[in-house]
C-alpha cells in the first residue's frame, strides 16, 4: 500500500483495486482498460480472502478504496474529454432504451461508459452490494443463506462503450428500425458475453450457446428454412418395402 501511493499521479483521490477468481482473471479484465489508458495503477487481486478483506478496508493513509467493478467510478477528465462524452451520451440514448426494454429485469440500468476502450460493454454491480467475484464466491458455498444473498445481491447495470464498432453498428440498426429481430438477438448475446468478462456465472448456458449457433449460422450464410426442410424430410423406404403396402417409416420430427 506505501508503495502504491508514492506512484499515485497527481490529484488521484483513490487507491483502485480489482478481486477475481485467477491472476490471468484479473490481469485481463476489461475493467481495467481505460485506466490503464490514463496510467492510472491498479491493484490486482486474486485470492479468495482479498475480497472479505477489501470490504472491511475503508482507506489506508487518508486514501480510500475504490473497487473498479462497482459502479460510481469517475475518471478526471478535462472539458473536450467531457464534452465529447456528453455527445456520445445523447448519440446512445435511443439504443440503450431498447437495450433496457430488451433485457427488462436483468439490469437495472443501462449507460454509456467511461471505463471502457476496447470492449462493447461490461457489466458493473452496486457500490455497497456484493462485487460479480463476491457473489460467485458466495454461490460456490454450500451452506449459503439464500436469504441473505438475495438481499445482498445488487442489481446488475450494463454499461457500453459508445465508441467500439459493435455499438456503433448498433446504434444505426436501432435508428433505422429498433424492432429490428437481430438487434434484440445481439443485445442479448452481449449481456451473456458481458456476464462471463465482467466474473459472473451464465444462468442459462444452455440458451447462451443457441445464440451462438444462430449468430455462426448467419455468418456461414445457412438458411434455417431450408435447414429445417431437410431435417423434417421423410427417409427412403428401405429395399424391399416399395409398393408392398407396407407401414410407413415414422417420421424424424
Amino acid at each position: 500500500m506505501k508503495d502504491y501511493i508514492t506512484r499515485m499521479k497527481e490529484g488521484q483521490e483513490f487507491i483502485y483495486f480489482v478481486c477475481g477468481e485467477s491472476k490471468k482473471a484479473v490481469e485481463e479484465s476489461p475493467f481495467l482498460e481505460a485506466l490503464k489508458k490514463k496510467g492510472l495503477e491498479v491493484l490486482l487481486m486474486s485470492d479468495p480472502m482479498d475480497e472479505y478483506a477489501m470490504q472491511q478496508l475503508k482507506e489506508f493513509e487518508g486514501k480510500k478504496f475504490k473497487n473498479i467493478t462497482k459502479e460510481g467510478l469517475e475518471l478526471a477528465a478535462d472539458e473536450e474529454e467531457k464534452k465529447k462524452a456528453d455527445e456520445l451520451k445523447k448519440a446512445t440514448e435511443a439504443l440503450c432504451t431498447v437495450i433496457k426494454d430488451t433485457l427488462g429485469e436483468k439490469v437495472e440500468k443501462v449507460l454509456t461508459s467511461q471505463r471502457l476502450h476496447s470492449s462493447p460493454c461490461v457489466i458493473v454491480t452496486g457500490e455497497f452490494g456484493w462485487s460479480a467475484n463476491m457473489e460467485r464466491i458466495m454461490k460456490a458455498q454450500a451452506l449459503r443463506n439464500s436469504g441473505m444473498s438475495s438481499y445482498m445481491t445488487s442489481k446488475k447495470t450494463l454499461e457500453i462503450n459508445p465508441t467500439h464498432p459493435i455499438i456503433g453498428e448498433l446504434r444505426k440498426k436501432v435508428e433505422k428500425d429498433k424492432s429490428d429481430k437481430t438487434v434484440k438477438d445481439l443485445v442479448w448475446l452481449l449481456y451473456e458475453t458481458a456476464l462471463l468478462t465482467s466474473g459472473f456465472n451464465l444462468d442459462e448456458p444452455t440458451t447462451f450457446a443457441s445464440r451462438i449457433h444462430r449468430m455462426i449460422k448467419l455468418g456461414l450464410a445457412i438458411d434455417e428454412t431450408e435447414e429445417e426442410k431437410i431435417e423434417d424430410e421423410e427417409p427412403p423406404a428401405l429395399e424391399g418395402e416399395e409398393g408392398d403396402g407396407g407401414n410407413d417409416m415414422e417420421k424424424v420430427d
